[in-house]
C-alpha cells in the first residue's frame, strides 16, 4: 500500500517540485554563506594607506612583514603607487592600488600623505572607517581632534599624529612617566626629517611661531631661538636646537594634562635658521639620513626630584612609518575599540602594547641611566 501510495502521479509532482524549492534555498543559502566569506576576506583583512611617499612606503613594508592580507593603497600620483604595489607584494600579503572610495571596504586607514589630512579624515569617519593620521602640521592637527564628535557618532577611532615626532615621542613619555611618582615638565627634541614633504615641514616650523606650555599658559617664541645644546643617541651625538613651529606641545599636554611644562626643539644650522622664512633654495633630498628623537622627563620619585631621558637613533620616515602601522594593525585586531579622536600616549590607550610592537619591528629604545 505504502508503495502504491507513492506513486500516484499527482504526488511525485508535488515532491518534485518541493525538490526544487530546496535546490534553490541551499543555492540562496550557498551564495549567502559565500558572500559573507568574501566579506570576510575583503574587509577584516584590509588595511588602507593614503600616500606612497617615502613614509608610505616604510608603512606598507611594515604591514607586509607583519603578514596582513591585503593594503589597499591610494596616491594621486597612480604611477607612483603602482610602483611601490609591483615592488611589496608577495605570497602572503596582496597590495592593491584603488581609488579613494575604495578604501572604505577597509575596516582603518592611514593618512601618510601631505597635510593637510581633515577633510579625507572626515570622509572616512563619516563612512564608517577609522583613521590614522601622521599629521605634524600645527592647525591640521587642532582640526582634526574637532573630528572627535564624529568619530564618537560613528563608533570609530581616530588617532592624530601617529608618527616619529608627534607619535613615538607620546608612547615614550607614557613608557617614562610610569617609573615617577607624578611628572611636571616634558622636553623633546627631533634631529632629521623623513621625505621630502616632512623636510618642507622642518623648514616652515623654524621660520613661525613656537609653541610652548610654561606654568599654566600657552606661550609663542619666534621659531629659531633658544638654542640648547641636545644630546642624542649614538651615532647621531650633540646637536644645538631651537625652537620650531611643532606640535609636539599641544599633544604631550593632551595626554598628560598634570604637566606644567611643555616644550620642543628641532635641530638646525645656521643656514636652516637663515633661510628659514624665505622660500626652499634647493629642493629636499628623497629622503633624510639618521634621525633621532630625544625626550627627558622630570618629576617627583620617592619624595625627591628626578630626570629620565630616552630616545630613538633611527631614520625619522622609518618610525613615523612602524608606528603608524602598529597603531593601524592595533585598531584592526580589534585591541583599540575606544570610539573618537586620541592622540598617542593618552590615558586609555594600550600605549604599553603599542610601544612592545613598535619595538619588536626593530626600533630600538636607548635610555640615559646616568654616568
Amino acid at each position: 500500500m505504502c508503495c502504491w501510495f507513492w506513486e500516484l502521479p499527482e504526488l511525485q509532482g508535488l515532491f518534485s517540485d518541493l525538490r526544487g524549492v530546496l535546490a534553490i534555498l541551499r543555492s540562496k543559502a550557498d551564495g549567502v554563506k559565500s558572500l559573507h566569506q568574501t566579506i570576510d576576506r575583503k574587509f577584516f583583512g584590509m588595511i588602507g594607506v593614503v600616500g606612497a611617499g617615502v613614509t608610505g612606503a616604510r608603512i606598507v613594508d611594515q604591514l607586509c612583514a607583519a603578514k596582513e592580507d591585503h593594503v589597499l593603497l591610494h596616491d594621486v600620483q597612480s604611477l607612483v603607487a603602482q610602483r611601490l604595489a609591483s615592488f611589496r607584494r608577495d605570497e602572503t600579503t596582496r597590495v592593491s592600488v584603488v581609488d579613494f572610495d575604495d578604501l572604505t571596504l577597509a575596516p582603518v586607514v592611514i593618512l601618510a600623505c601631505k597635510a593637510p589630512h581633515v577633510t579625507l579624515a572626515r570622509k572616512l569617519l563619516e563612512a564608517g572607517v577609522s583613521v590614522v593620521s601622521l599629521s605634524d602640521d600645527v592647525t591640521d592637527v587642532l582640526q582634526l581632534l574637532e573630528l572627535n564628535q564624529v568619530a564618537r557618532s560613528k563608533f570609530r577611532t581616530l588617532i592624530v599624529g601617529a608618527a616619529s615626532s608627534p607619535g613615538m615621542s607620546g608612547l615614550l613619555l607614557r613608557h617614562l612617566a610610569a617609573s615617577f611618582d607624578s611628572i611636571d615638565e616634558v622636553h623633546v627634541a627631533l634631529h632629521g626629517t623623513g621625505g621630502p614633504d616632512c623636510a618642507r615641514q622642518h623648514h616652515r616650523a623654524l621660520g613661525g611661531q613656537s609653541i610652548g606650555w610654561h606654568d599654566g599658559d600657552w606661550i609663542r617664541r619666534p621659531a629659531g631661538s633658544g638654542r640648547e645644546l641636545c644630546w642624542f643617541p649614538e651615532p647621531i651625538g650633540a646637536y644645538d636646537c631651537y625652537r620650531a613651529e611643532v606640535v609636539d606641545p599641544l599633544l604631550l599636554k593632551r595626554a598628560a594634562p598634570e604637566l606644567r611644562r611643555v616644550t620642543a626643539r628641532v635641530s638646525a644650522t645656521r643656514r636652516d635658521r637663515f633661510t628659514a622664512r624665505f622660500p626652499m633654495l634647493a629642493p629636499p633630498h628623497p629622503e633624510g639620513g639618521l634621525g633621532g628623537l630625544r625626550i627627558e622627563v622630570r618629576g617627583m620619585r620617592d619624595g625627591s626630584r628626578h630626570a629620565a631621558i630616552a630616545g630613538v637613533a633611527e631614520r625619522v620616515a622609518q618610525v613615523a612609518g612602524v608606528v603608524a602601522a602598529t597603531t593601524a594593525r592595533t585598531i584592526s585586531s580589534g585591541s583599540l575599540i575606544t570610539a573618537g579622536a586620541f592622540v598617542l600616549g593618552e590615558p586609555g590607550l594600550p600605549n604599553e602594547e603599542l610601544l612592545k610592537g613598535v619595538l619588536a619591528a626593530g626600533v630600538r629604545l636607548h635610555e640615559f641611566v646616568g654616568a
